[in-house]
């Protein structure tokens, strides 16, 4: 194991205090309006355009930065310490092309991978449906080929960035083999793709979530991922590798908490002291700097075993627990934080609880705790 797999090299320290600073200045006043108003930001994304940020996950080959998972982690937590509707911002075209960039054809990475990097286009994954969420193998929206076509009958749930996205990755049964019947699509939306709902959400406003289908939508197979059934590996495989993100997502959440919180207790007095004089306080905050830390570290070794291409086999386990861990202790330590301010904790005048409601979500998408624990429960058990 390398040095990379536990701490940030002084390069990549250096980055993070750029990024943290940006994500200040530029995307932090943003961040109360989008969670009142539960509109996208487009400020806020082209400043990451401006940022570059847009490109930075992307090979070199096609206009990106190429920067390892480690750097992108890094961005993803700083910007989801001001707000995390930006840091998914950032975070879904990756998992949209993911796919692409691991399994595509060099035709398709050409087409559509530059035009990712500028922010000119961004791409949402579709993969759960109404009856086919954690169960992903059972969807029932299907492709079937029509010459050099495919045409895409059904619907997929949950899908963020709906709407606002001019592409999206789409899994479709192409036979009825549970596992090898899946296939994976990259679908532009003028093509026929339809937004049939937007949801009302408890947190992460400023990113859209919604309800799109396919009504005969007609896909060239040039813009097939991958091979006939090959789709369900690569749903696994991209997950594996985006797991970790949301990870370092939940610890930019806490870390957020965290800050405003100490901030807040230096200045609160009450029976003549600061908060941040008492001793039962001080523990809340170290026990929950101790969680954040661990989780960060977590996050870190599972990003590097992604850049070092798994060489152990391990990396289905590592994400599945620093997904899970990270998100557990976001949820924890930001409900804690609006207990550290209060009553005042609890209005919406104070950072805290939007970030609370934020926290909930990273247990949720890309595999619930529960999954998360079967995921290493089966690696621990053999």
């Amino acid at each position: 194991m390398t040095e990379q797999l536990f701490s940030l090299d002084g390069e990549q320290i250096a980055f993070r205090d750029v990024v943290r600073k940006f994500a200040e200045d530029k995307i932090a006043p943003f961040a109360a309006e989008t969670d009142r108003t539960g509109e996208y930001s487009w400020d806020a994304f082209k400043a990451l355009q401006q940022m570059e940020l847009t490109a930075l996950s992307y090979p070199t080959e096609y206009g990106g930065s190429g920067a390892s998972l480690v750097t992108q982690a890094v961005v993803a937590e700083e910007l989801a310490r001001v707000c995390a509707s930006t840091s998914l911002m950032f975070l879904i075209s990756k998992l949209g092309m993911l796919p692409v960039i691991n399994f595509g054809s060099h035709e398709l990475k050409s087409r559509y991978l530059p035009r990712i990097c500028t922010g000119e286009s961004q791409c949402s994954y579709g993969l759960s449906e109404a009856d086919a969420g954690s169960d992903v193998a059972s969807m029932t929206t299907r492709a079937v080929r029509d010459g050099d076509d495919w045409i895409i009958d059904g619907s997929k749930i949950w899908i963020t960035n709906a709407g606002v996205s001019d592409l999206y990755t789409v899994f479709a049964r192409t036979s009825d083999d549970r596992h090898k019947g899946i296939t994976a699509f990259l679908v532009e939306a003028n093509w026929g793709v339809h937004v049939d709902k937007v949801e009302h959400k408890l947190g992460i406003k400023g990113s859209p979530t919604g309800v799109i289908r396919f009504d005969g939508t007609r896909v060239p197979d040039a813009n097939r991922i991958g091979d006939v059934g090959q789709g369900f590996a690569i749903a696994m495989h991209t997950l594996d590798r985006s797991r970790p993100t949301i990870g370092a997502q939940a610890v930019g959440i806490a870390q957020g908490a965290i800050d405003y919180a100490v901030g807040y207790m230096k200045e609160r007095t009450t029976f003549g002291a600061t908060l941040s004089t008492r001793q039962g306080l001080q523990w809340m905050v170290a026990d929950a700097q101790m969680q954040v830390e661990a989780a960060r570290t977590l996050v870190y070794r599972a990003c590097a075993a992604v850049d070092a291409d798994d060489p152990y086999g391990e990396l289905s386990t590592l994400g599945a627990m620093a997904k899970c861990f990270a998100s557990d202790v976001a949820m924890k330590v930001t409900t804690d934080c609006v207990q550290l301010l209060g009553g005042y904790g609890y209005t919406n005048d104070f950072p805290v609880e939007r970030m609370m409601r934020d926290a909930k979500i990273t247990q949720i998408y890309e595999g619930t705790p529960q999954i998360q624990r079967m995921v290493i429960a089966k690696k621990v058990f053999g």
